[in-house]
């Protein structure tokens, strides 16, 4: 088994999210439906939300957010256990960052570039976020500070949002996007304190049995945590 906590190589993130990317037929109907999240940027914010929420979740409570309303046509096993460790290593990694060395962490932002400048891209790694904040509303809504901290990621996400963006000199918004990063680091510590010890990060465990801690750090069984994850056949 590979580390639990190894960060991902290019070619692993390449993987994962032409994973997401392609698992969604181009003929498919999607008109109305929940698409899920189709690119890495995406699921990165989504999986920092996970990791930064007032209560632990298990793979059983997020992974179908992951898949929307296309949850994918796994080809074997073999190919689900493969994406599956990817996303928890990856949502691993982050944990452990802002755990442990908060000021590292960076959302993992697009970027383009346009006249020979690189310009961030936000609004997929806030939907991810914001994705992640939806599976618990109430409990992130119960805190009025994290409501203002959220009013950061809302401004890259909703129309009302973007028609006050589009006013903005190009300064003002890079400032703005500048803000997302240090707000997620707060929004992780607020919970954090009132989590307590639940949230203690275990590394360089060789091998997990079913009845041991999560490596995850949830403080629950592996086999209630990131055990228990759908069947394939």
């Amino acid at each position: 088994m590979k580390d639990l906590f190894a960060p991902l190589t290019d070619q692993e993130m390449d993987r994962l999210d032409a994973f997401l990317l392609d698992r969604v037929d181009d003929d498919e109907d999607t008109e109305g439906k929940d698409e899920g999240i189709f690119d890495l940027s995406t699921l990165d914010g989504f999986m920092t939300a996970i990791v930064s929420g007032p209560n632990t979740l298990v793979p059983s409570q997020w992974l179908s957010a992951v898949w929307g309303d296309f949850e994918p046509a796994w080809e074997s096993k073999k190919e689900f256990e493969e994406i599956f460790s990817l996303m928890v290593r990856h949502m691993n990694v982050i944990a452990a960052t802002l755990l442990e060395a908060p000021k590292e962490f960076e959302p993992l932002f697009l970027e383009r570039e346009a006249k020979g400048k690189r310009h961030l891209i936000v609004d997929g790694w806030c939907d991810g976020y914001l994705r992640g904040v939806r599976l618990n509303t109430e409990g992130w809504i119960s805190a009025e500070e994290i409501g203002e901290l959220l009013d950061t990621l809302f401004l890259f996400v909703s129309d009302e949002g973007w028609q006050q963006l589009d006013q903005m000199a190009e300064d003002e918004v890079e400032r703005l996007q500048r803000l997302i990063a240090p707000a997620v680091r707060d929004m992780h510590a607020y919970w954090l304190e009132r989590r307590g010890d639940e949230s203690t990060v275990r590394r360089n465990e060789p091998k997990v049995g079913r009845n041991d801690p999560c490596p995850c750090g949830s403080g629950k069984k592996f086999k209630k945590c990131c055990g228990a994850v759908p069947i394939i056949h």
